[in-house]
């Protein structure tokens, strides 16, 4: 137990006190955009937001719950999404080559489906390693994006999704914010919705999470762009070991980290519009497209203390309407 909450300090420090600017700024990485045309998603299309699952040797159950992760995995799978997005903290520590082989054993329903996912990189992926090592392997585990810190993804033609990596700045003049602004100025006039996919979160409770400059900045830059802007903007992130949905300033910031790590407590304030107080909340996203808007629904485990969980209900229903020009 010791070590469970000396971990969590200590995520907490890195929360309040670290801020990505003040690091050496990554190597420039010819982002890859990867395409997946409409004719071969499903109708209607359908994707599936979530993270925090840390992967890790399933003994370890102070750090992580195996046995929600696991159903979790499985349910993830029965959706048979035409992609999945991963918000961070996939292993428990990336310094552990373990942790990723328990990510690759856990998740073989995935592979045998051949899922197409999509994961971003949290604060444990550089867990225990230096960053070299971390990134090596990151990318020994998801060879797909070798090189490539932040990416972006054209899920058919009007859906752009932009996974970027809050480990490294996103303040103006950084490698990757001018990347950001590159791939806003060049989206696609069929794209009506643009999701952006990352770990530390722009919008959150306040109590555990002090949102950090970084993701303040990117926030700020949302509301300015949303302002002018015929397309609908989506955050979703993790770190946050619950579920909590915003609408700020025309754009919407959703925090999925219930993919099975150590639950975390939230002081829900007023902004936020989940109101049950249900918890933990081990939980995924669903996102269909409807036409002119996204019908997203949060699916949590219920039966998550039994020795198989199983049991799921629908806690949240809510609808993201496109923008007019």
């Amino acid at each position: 137990m010791r070590y469970g909450l000396a971990v969590w300090a200590a995520g907490l420090v890195v929360t309040l006190a670290l801020h990505p600017a003040a690091a050496a700024e990554p190597p420039a990485a010819s982002a890859d955009t990867y395409t997946i045309p409409d004719a071969d998603l499903s109708h209607p299309p359908v994707f599936v937001v979530y993270g925090d699952m840390r992967f890790t040797d399933p003994a370890e159950t102070t750090a992580a719950a195996p046995g929600p992760r696991r159903a979790l995995v499985e349910k993830v799978a029965s959706e048979h999404p035409d992609a999945l997005f991963l918000t961070g903290d996939v292993p428990w520590n990336g310094g552990d080559p373990d942790d990723y082989q328990e990510y690759s054993s856990e998740t073989a329903t995935w592979q045998q489906q051949h899922l197409r996912v999509y994961p971003v990189l949290g604060n444990h992926e550089f867990s225990q390693c230096a960053q070299a090592k971390c990134l090596e392997n990151w990318w020994h585990a998801f060879p797909q994006f070798q090189g490539h810190r932040w990416y972006a993804v054209a899920l058919g033609s009007q859906i752009r999704v932009l996974a970027l990596d809050s480990n490294a700045s996103l303040l103006p003049g950084s490698v990757q914010r001018e990347w950001l602004e590159e791939q806003m100025a060049g989206l696609p006039d069929t794209v009506r919705f643009v999701f952006l996919i990352l770990h530390h979160p722009p919008v959150a409770d306040q109590g555990f999470l002090i949102v950090r400059r970084n993701e303040r900045s990117l926030r700020d830059y949302l509301t300015s762009r949303s302002r002018k802007s015929s397309v609908r903007f989506v955050v979703c992130s993790g770190h946050v070991h619950n579920y909590e949905r915003f609408e700020r300033d025309g754009v919407f910031y959703l925090v999925s980290g219930g993919g099975g790590a150590k639950p975390l407590r939230v002081h829900r304030g007023s902004a936020d519009q989940y109101r049950d107080s249900a918890f933990p909340n081990f939980h995924y996203i669903r996102f269909e497209l409807q036409g002119e808007r996204l019908e997203a629904r949060m699916v949590r485990l219920s039966d998550y203390k039994a020795d198989r969980p199983h049991t799921w209900a629908i806690k949240d229903q809510f609808e993201i309407p496109a923008r007019g020009p």
